[in-house]
């Protein structure tokens, strides 16, 4: 997968997975990743689908379907692609973060949902539920922190309480965290998905 490492000033913080939105790319997310955790390893990785000439992390048949084959394919990519990493950048594989937005998060909640707890957290910024036809396994451990907007037209506010409630039902921490924005990338959330890193992680 296209991507961009950036090394980390403290070997014991952890690397953050950062999975830009539809039509980001693997450069996109780097400022946010900064502002987290300046002392993170950062990982900025490119999504291998194109639509309309955007890249994404899967493919959708329509605006809030999902392809949900190629959604398992690019999940198992996905995760392949932090083991390679991990032995490429030397990088401690079971202190990573995946912070995702939009289409990124979607992706990043269903590595949970298919593969189970295989990171330590996630900052999820207007995620999806991924699915509702697979069953979610044990993610007792997983500590899970979502960003949502009350007026957000391209996640709806039940989506966000019902991947909390997914995610609860197998054992993970979630907080939910809501400002009354759309699907836009507040300061005030990233601040709020900041404060929430230090109290869990540091």
């Amino acid at each position: 997968m296209e991507h961009v490492f950036v090394n980390g000033t403290n070997s014991e913080a952890p690397t953050f997975l950062l999975l830009h939105g539809t039509g980001g790319n693997e450069q996109d997310l780097i400022g946010l990743g900064r502002e987290i955790d300046p002392e993170a390893a950062l990982l900025g990785v490119r999504g291998s689908e194109v639509e309309n000439g955007m890249p994404r992390f899967f493919r959708r048949l329509g605006m809030g379907i999902f392809d949900l084959d190629n959604l398992s394919e690019r999940t198992e990519e996905l995760a392949t692609f932090i083991d390679e990493a991990a032995k490429q950048y030397g990088f401690d594989r079971d202190n990573v973060i995946l912070i995702g937005y939009s289409n990124g998060a979607n992706i990043a909640a269903n590595i949970f949902f298919e593969r189970g707890n295989i990171v330590k957290g996630a900052i999820l910024h207007h995620p999806m539920v991924p699915r509702d036809d697979v069953e979610v396994p044990d993610l007792a451990g997983l500590h899970v922190w979502i960003g949502a907007g009350e007026n957000d037209q391209m996640t709806p506010p039940e989506q966000s309480t019902a991947l909390k409630y997914y995610l609860e039902q197998q054992g993970a921490s979630v907080e939910l965290f809501w400002h009354q924005h759309g699907h836009q990338l507040t300061m005030e959330e990233v601040q709020a998905a900041k404060a929430w890193y230090n109290q869990t992680f540091k």
